[in-house]
């Protein structure tokens, strides 16, 4: 339960459900690594969640479901950090982005293209120069919602003169 709501962005919680009279029957290592985790959320800190990973090696690693779901955490932790990270700038070093999200390049690039594809931000990753380009959000082109309009009605009418000849034949 304290997972589940670490992972649906509710942090906040976990220490209120932890102080209840009836969790505290089950107060050990693994609600304490739980705890943790969750303050590393809530800081959306990723040197602590990577450390805090390797102090609850045994609470947290061994249990293969835990495993996926702290790692598929790390993945919207690096996420939220790379955003906000890359918020003020049009082009920055990718580099620079590694240096502050202590990561490695590789990693952070791999990342920001996963990003790209999934629309996550508009841009572009210049391997050549090492550089991420980014895009003001493009504005909607209404023009293919109009002609998806137009031949719909043209069907229609097509349809009625159709029906028309068929009624004088």
């Amino acid at each position: 339960m304290l997972l589940c709501k670490v992972m649906l962005n509710l942090p906040e919680d976990v220490a209120s459900i932890i102080s209840g009279k009836l969790a505290q029957r089950y107060a050990g290592p693994e609600v304490e690594a739980m705890k943790a985790v969750a303050k590393a959320h809530e800081d959306r800190s990723l040197s602590d969640f990577e450390r805090l990973l390797k102090e609850h090696k045994k609470e947290l690693s061994d249990d293969p479901i835990i495993r996926n779901h702290l790692s598929a955490l790390y993945d919207t932790l690096l996420e939220q950090n790379l955003v906000r990270i890359i918020e003020p700038f049009s082009r920055v070093e990718i580099a620079h982005i590694a240096e502050l999200v202590k990561q490695p390049v590789r990693e952070v690039e791999s990342k920001l293209s996963q990003m790209i594809l999934d629309k996550v931000f508009h841009g572009v990753l210049d391997q050549g120069a090492g550089c991420l380009i980014v895009y003001d959000e493009p504005a909607e082109d209404k023009t293919y919602d109009a002609s998806l309009q137009t031949i719909g009605h043209v069907s229609q009418i097509v349809d009625q003169l159709f029906q028309r000849t068929r009624a004088i034949v």
